[in-house]
């Protein structure tokens, strides 16, 4: 008897997935579940999205005609099953490690990849943009966007359908719908007609339907479209997306590859567009811990196969995070003005712990941060409070709303950003390199970062006592450096720093994270002779004049270090020594950032030292500033 040769193992890449029968497929699906749980457990990352749509994954690259047929994959938490099958198996437990895979869809990694993603709802916007290069060029291509129904709750999905519609684009869009408070279609008979209403003959009597409607006299022409929406809705339940201008058809068993392949054809063949096909998937599907996990094992560290146990270290210090969310429930004791708002991240901003204790008080947007912010700020022209939880890298997406909604109006809402700086495995997509120069920028902004956890701890009770404008405060990700937390945040005197080391010769200047590395060289320097003062900033805007006036005339070197792009801190900082006009007298001043460039995954304190930021980095700084080449102890 033969030996079993896994179907897997025969495919390299879609062509050879198209050479396989539809009856094969089921088993190819299995295979490609296992291959993907056993490397997730070895790297870590987004499990549970990824497991769901194994079957539409196959489905999609067995039907279409990839590369030269575009799938866009919405944000890219799923792309692993793609991934394999695309060329990568033999590197997919390199996922999200230094020099591998990234963790998302990239177009320098693959030609698979058409479009770069990891932050959500961008997908039909692409995918319009593809289908009108191609029409103009006279390329026949199908391009597919699958977006969740997560990320389809934000407005540019919206905007991206209603633009599609408007211009009757070619465009398939696939509605990963994996919420499990929308039941699965079951039966026979729900199969047959999601069939019926993608192929050939339906769409063509309903093409045919509204040709029909332009030629009747007015009267008659509204009583017959009337008639034919009221049909549409009763065969599709799509009234929504028809009135946008999309063909609905669904819901599908996303699990069901003998209803996804029809019917994935049917549209592929259909020449008519844009398509929306509504499929319903299960997060986690087929694998027994994500499937009983309640974020379905979304994303996970190292794990055992069998159990599902995670390898997760114990931290030595609270998180961040966690040490933001039980600050702001202390301060929301005391006044009951203080609410809590998300965009669909509640557990990652520390939200989840302030709905705990003020459920009522506590709002969750959704994938809407532009929305969330103006939200905010309507509440603040009420009088509330609103702490405004978002990421920094998702903070981006609602700019223009910080900008004409709060910072013009002046209106003191409250921005907690977290996953300030380098967050690792995510790579350049969800690190929080911007957020000082963007927000910095805004007249009457108040902008703040957190050297520890307990200054974390000050800066809430601060935000929480201002009301003269806007405020944020950054801090990183991960657990805190482990000094003694104060019982309650102390209210900060706003635009003043503090000395937390007395030298001489050489000044460190650091706002956020950096600081312990700054102390940690500043007792480094000792060895060397260079008397070395290290004071945290606190604020970059409004910065400590006199603190700088301080540091500037006392000291031969001053050096700013900041977990930030350049345009951030050290421009605030050159900018306001340069209007004192304290850079004309031989100091010798130097800004550290994150460099120019996008860093791809590795672990954050590789991240720090390829960026320079790191204590041996800071050494290198000083003695490049005093003008030695290498650094030489002082002689005992």
């Amino acid at each position: 008897m033969r030996p079993h040769t896994p179907l897997l193992d025969t495919v390299s890449s879609p062509a050879d997935l198209r050479t396989l029968s539809d009856e094969q497929l089921p088993q190819l699906a299995q295979e490609l579940r296992a291959e993907m749980v056993d490397a997730v457990s070895v790297t870590g990352g987004h499990l549970g999205a990824g497991l769901g749509v194994v079957e539409l994954t196959v489905a999609l690259h067995h039907v279409f005609d990839t590369p030269h047929d575009r799938i866009i994959w919405d944000v890219g938490h799923q792309c692993y099953p793609h991934k394999i099958l695309t060329g990568r198996r033999d590197r997919i437990r390199t996922l999200r490690q230094e020099d591998g895979l990234s963790g998302f869809t990239k177009r320098s990694e693959s030609d698979y990849d058409p479009f770069g993603a990891a932050h959500s709802s961008t997908s039909i916007s692409a995918g319009l943009g593809m289908a009108e290069a191609a029409r103009l060029s006279g390329e026949p291509r199908n391009v597919v966007s699958v977006i969740g129904d997560g990320s389809i709750t934000a407005g540019m999905a919206y905007e991206a359908m209603n633009n599609s519609g408007g211009m009757d684009a070619r465009q398939i869009v696939i509605l990963n719908d994996n919420d499990m408070s929308i039941a699965p279609p079951t039966g026979a008979m729900s199969h047959y007609l999601a069939r019926l209403v993608s192929g050939k003959t339906y769409l063509s009597l309903r093409e045919t339907a509204k040709q029909l409607t332009t030629k009747l006299p007015k009267f008659f022409a509204d009583k017959a479209r009337k008639t034919e929406e009221y049909a549409r809705s009763f065969w599709t339940e799509g009234t929504m997306f028809e009135e946008l201008g999309f063909y609905y058809v669904g819901p599908i068993d996303g699990h069901n590859l003998s209803a996804l392949l029809p019917i994935l054809r049917n549209v592929r063949d259909s020449q008519k567009g844009p398509i929306i096909v509504h499929v319903v998937t299960e997060k986690g599907k087929g694998y027994a811990p994500a499937e009983g996990a309640s974020d379905k094992l979304h994303a996970v560290a190292k794990f055992d196969v069998v159990t599902g146990e995670q390898a997760k270290a114990v931290p030595n210090a609270p998180s961040y995070t966690k040490v933001f969310g039980q600050s702001l429930v202390q301060e929301a004791q005391d006044d009951d003005k203080i609410v809590g708002i998300t965009a669909a991240m509640p557990g990652g901003t520390g939200i989840d712990i302030f709905s705990e204790a003020f459920p009522e008080r506590t709002y969750d947007v959704g994938i809407a941060e532009q929305h969330g912010v103006t939200f905010a700020a309507g509440m603040a022209s009420e009088g509330y409070k609103p702490f405004c939880a978002i990421y920094s890298t998702f903070l981006q997406r609602a700019y223009d709303q910080i900008v004409h909604d709060v910072s013009i109006q002046q209106l003191p809402v409250r921005f907690p950003i977290d996953r300030a700086g380098f967050v690792g495995a995510d790579g350049a997509t969800h690190a929080g390199s911007f957020d000082v120069a963007y927000l910095s920028c805004l007249p009457g902004f108040t902008v703040m970062a957190a050297s520890d956890e307990a200054e974390l701890k000050h800066m809430v009770a601060t935000a929480a006592a201002y009301d003269e404008g806007p405020i944020s405060f950054r801090y990183p990700r991960g657990e805190g450096v482990g000094v003694e937390l104060p019982d309650r945040g102390s209210i900060l005197e706003i635009g003043k720093g503090r000395i937390v080391r007395e030298g001489t010769k050489v000044a460190l200047l650091s706002f956020g994270s950096r600081l312990h590395d700054c102390l940690a060289v500043a007792e480094d320097m000792d060895d060397y002779g260079l008397s070395t003062t290290v004071a945290d900033a606190r604020f970059a805007k409004p910065l400590d004049v006199d603190l700088l006036r301080r540091l500037a005339l006392e000291h031969e070197v001053l050096i700013t270090i900041e977990e930030g792009s350049t345009g951030g801190f050290g421009a605030m900082v050159l900018h306001e020594l340069a209007a004192q006009g304290l850079l004309e007298h031989g100091l010798k001043i130097r800004t550290m950032t994150m460099p120019d460039i996008y860093i791809d995954q590795m672990s954050p304190a590789a991240m720090l030292t390829r960026a320079g930021l790191d204590r041996g980095g800071i050494k290198d700084t000083i003695f490049a500033a005093l003008g030695r080449a290498e650094a030489q102890p002082a002689l005992a």
